[in-house]
């Protein structure tokens, strides 16, 4: 289970979330841009923008901050 959230509805579109696997930048923190079926992140330190299916993204979080 994800660490400081209790159920999937806790995620919310301009939350911040710490993945487990750093991005080629070096950076772990990620801003949920758009939460559906898909879910779209914003790398905090280079901007990229990343897509990923939601059952991936809920894998691959380890925390979610606010």
């Amino acid at each position: 289970m994800i660490e400081g959230a209790s159920t999937l509805e806790t995620i919310r579109v301009n939350d911040i979330v710490i993945m487990r696997k750093p991005h080629p930048c070096g950076g772990t923190e990620w801003e949920v841009i758009r939460y559906g079926a898909d879910v779209k992140i914003q790398c905090q330190t280079c901007q990229r923008i990343v897509m990923l299916e939601r059952p991936k993204f809920m894998r691959q979080v380890k925390k979610v901050k606010k």
